[in-house]
């Protein structure tokens, strides 16, 4: 059965445009980076269909990084990536994106 590690690595907030862009005031909580998530957090799936962990914080995130989850969990492994089984995708947050490694565990 596939089995996958998904690991933050890291969350950054481009501070021009959230000064430029964001409603400060009715949005205090999105002035820097995500606090949904952390760095070094982890998530593992396994099973036949890649379903959200129930801790699993963003569905936004979770939507956005689907793509390269499905292909390392059955099998796809990405040529410019150096470690076979390995894939790093982010959210789609503009502002302040947040990055994630995903593995393939073979146990």
């Amino acid at each position: 059965m596939p089995k996958v590690r998904i690991t933050v690595v890291k969350r950054t907030a481009h501070m021009d445009l959230l000064e430029k862009h964001l409603k400060r005031d009715e949005f205090p909580q999105g002035y820097g980076p995500c606090e949904l998530l952390t760095e070094g957090q982890t998530f593992v799936i396994e099973g036949a269909l890649p379903k959200k962990p129930d801790d699993f914080p963003c569905g936004d995130a979770w939507c956005d990084i689907q793509r390269n989850l499905a292909s390392v969990m059955y099998g796809g492994d990405l040529p410019w990536v150096k470690q076979r089984g390995t894939a790093f995708a982010s959210c789609c947050d503009g502002m302040r994106p947040v990055s994630f490694k995903i593995e393939r565990i073979d146990e």
